[in-house]
């Protein structure tokens, strides 16, 4: 099989979703048998701090005889996060440093003062 051959069989079909900092790909490629199967692929993007990148990438296999359990499964979790959770997105940028808000473990003492409950498994 030529270059050019390997291309137009990993070209069958592909579609492409941009989410912030990830990139997912859905490629249809074809097996030596030339049955189709799906390769679903995340891509991250991380910056150095002089400013050059690069991507880390994590690739799914998913083959004909796992789509229906692995639809009905993804369909599952994912209504369960919608039920218990809703659509709101909380952060559109999912930061390193975010930090739940207070749930009353920090207390104001004469104004300026606070003190916050400390976790000894944490030391």
């Amino acid at each position: 099989m030529n270059d050019n051959e390997h291309l137009e069989q990993e070209e069958i079909f592909s579609q492409v979703l941009r989410a912030g900092r990830r990139t997912y790909f859905f490629d249809v490629r074809a097996t030596k048998a030339e049955d189709y199967y799906l390769t679903i692929t995340e891509s991250k993007k991380f910056t150095h701090d002089d400013g050059s990148f690069h991507y880390k990438k994590h690739k799914i296999y998913l083959y004909k005889e796992d789509f229906v359990e692995f639809n009905d499964m993804l369909k599952e979790a994912t209504n369960y996060i919608l039920n218990e959770k809703g659509e709101e997105v909380i952060s559109e940028r999912h930061q390193k440093d975010f930090k739940r808000p207070s749930d009353g473990a920090e207390e104001t003492v004469s104004g300026s003062e606070s003190f916050t409950d400390v976790n000894f498994e944490d030391i």
